[in-house]
């Protein structure tokens, strides 16, 4: 399959890789047809979609059931008036009818904008009106029916409810009652151009109000690379990505890249997440590749591992955060495998990342993918020297100085030039993340340029002393944020979730104590002046920690 859009395909080292990735793009590129429909001719059999529910019910889908299925999905929206440029918001947490959605949408040409199911009907209107939904599809639960059809009054773009069960409810239509008597499905005759869009995601918002990042169609080619060499997939591989269908990571992790390498995708829809389920659906069903957010692998490594037999499991990656170090050296003691770190955001496909012939550096987001030229620069735009904080970049233009939009980088903030000139112009798209770059290349996370914590003329990175925080046996997870001080300008607080061995010793002691871990841990500058114990910590819905509530939190106190 790949050969039909890389040059070369198979590499031995990160030079070789950096000289000789280059792509072979097709006019007219549609994943669902130029890669799904392909493998439904040619591996009719093979199985594509494993998926479970922690009810124990399981469905099993080949190349060839998913496009029987997505044909005649498509079907069924066309025939509910869904068609090319149309938006329609997906609200399918983990449920099958997601993957058959995106293939149908696809092959319409209409525009996809996946959505967690922890919206409130605010948060829909916001979308309905922002977007211009024309259709909504999803679970038919309680809450996600109620808040949907309160949106309504204010959602006038909305002409086409689509539930697909349990509860069915007189303003949706019934998916499973009206789906197997669409008509046959015919292609549509006007094929979309590359550029078209695709794809929307409103961003997980970890400060301001969610921004609507629009992808064209190559936006699925730009993630080969992920599947095939950041997650080390073939045709042989059973591959678990930790992901609500809501986040981007799920098309990272659970569609483009992992169909392009021929593997099986396994999707586990549980309701709640506990890291005993995950551990026992690796060993139940032989997952032999697994992607989770380091939130994921935080908890996994408290888990008694001798009750689990995780012998298909022959790689692993994280995304989503920076890893901690001392999360990578723990998992790797209980499992003999290095985690594979990969960096990139909504806007963008892997940007960094550790790939499978280079060796990971605990900590570290890895090295450039070359698909895209990255770099790191000064607030003056001047490039930065090794060891030098800066922001990252994209570069957008070419030595000759043309435009060159990398496969994979987004179109822009739908509806808003304004805000896509501020963060894309001058040949660079300005990620807002601050990092370091070593002498091997690898780059070094420091946090959010809004994350960076200024104290008595210093520049703290909240990551470094999380790091130094989680080296400590009675810390879970930790969030480090500034807080106002009329003397430093800033302080460094943490709020940190402790194990539960170590609940009943929460108290000035026990801060004490972990002050002088900082301490030892790393630049004493840095220790924590101030800290919380909580439950938990608040987070987004793709499991990244919102520091900004913390700090809104802390400023109206």
């Amino acid at each position: 399959m790949i050969e039909r859009f890389l040059k070369q395909t198979t590499f031995t080292s990160q030079d070789d890789y950096a000289a000789h990735l280059e792509f072979i793009i097709p006019e007219h590129f549609n994943f669902a047809y130029d890669v799904m429909d392909v493998w439904a001719g040619e591996a009719p059999d093979k199985l594509a979609l494993l998926w479970t529910n922690d009810e124990g019910e399981c469905q099993r889908f080949t190349f060839g059931d998913l496009k029987e299925q997505s044909d005649r999905t498509a079907a069924y929206f066309r025939q509910l008036g869904i068609g090319r440029g149309d938006m329609v918001m997906l609200i399918l947490k983990r449920r099958y009818e997601f993957w058959l959605s995106m293939l149908a949408l696809h092959k319409l040409g209409a525009v996809a904008i996946p959505a967690t199911h922890m919206l409130t009907s605010h948060d829909i209107v916001y979308r309905n009106t922002r977007a211009g939904v024309k259709a909504i599809v999803c679970v038919g639960e309680e809450y996600v029916i109620r808040q949907v059809k309160e949106a309504l009054p204010q959602s006038p773009s909305v002409q086409v409810l689509v539930s697909v069960g349990p509860l069915r409810d007189e303003a949706f239509h019934d998916w499973h009652s009206e789906w197997a008597d669409a008509p046959a499905f015919v292609r549509p005759g006007a094929r979309n151009a590359n550029s078209d869009t695709m794809l929307m995601y409103f961003t997980s918002g970890t400060s301001g109000e969610p921004k609507m990042v629009a992808h064209d169609f190559l936006y699925a080619l730009g993630h080969l690379t992920t599947g095939v060499y950041w997650h080390n997939l073939c045709e042989d591989s059973i591959h678990l990505t930790v992901a609500d269908t809501g986040w981007g990571k799920a098309v990272w992790g659970k569609l483009y890249g992992q169909w392009f390498a021929g593997a099986t995708v396994f999707v586990f829809d549980h309701e709640k997440f506990t890291a005993d389920k995950i551990l026992r659906q690796i060993e139940k069903y032989r997952i032999t590749s697994f992607c989770a957010p380091p939130t994921v692998y935080r908890f996994m490594i408290h888990e008694d591992f001798s009750k689990y037999d995780l012998s298909s499991l022959r790689y692993c990656c994280t995304a989503g955060e920076a890893l901690n170090p001392a999360v990578f050296d723990r998992f790797l003691k209980l499992t003999g495998i290095r985690l594979m770190e990969g960096f990139g955001q909504t806007e963008t496909t892997m940007t960094l990342g550790t790939m499978p012939w280079t060796k990971p550096k605990p900590g570290s987001m890895g090295l450039p993918n070359p698909q895209y030229d990255i770099d790191l620069v000064r607030p003056d735009g001047t490039s930065c020297e090794d060891g030098e904080r800066g922001e990252i970049v994209i570069r957008t233009v070419d030595a000759a100085g043309r435009e060159r939009k990398p496969i994979g980088l987004f179109k822009g903030y739908y509806r808003d030039e304004e805000l896509t000139r501020k963060v894309w112009h001058g040949g660079l798209y300005h990620t807002g993340d601050m990092a370091w770059r070593d002498e091997d290349g690898y780059y070094w996370f420091v946090g959010r340029i809004d994350d960076v914590i200024k104290s008595s003329g210093y520049r703290i990175g909240p990551f470094e002393v999380e790091s130094a925080l989680m080296t400590h046996p009675a810390v879970v997870e930790c969030a480090i944020t500034g807080v106002p001080d009329d003397i430093r300008g800033m302080v460094v607080k943490a709020t940190v979730v402790l194990r539960d061995d170590w609940k009943a010793r929460a108290g000035d002691e026990l801060v004490r104590e972990l002050q002088n871990h900082v301490k030892r841990e790393t630049a004493p500058y840095k220790y924590p002046r101030i800290i919380e114990f909580v439950d938990e910590l608040p987070k987004t819905i793709s499991g990244k920690i919102r520091r900004v509530e913390i700090r809104q939190k802390d400023n109206r106190k």
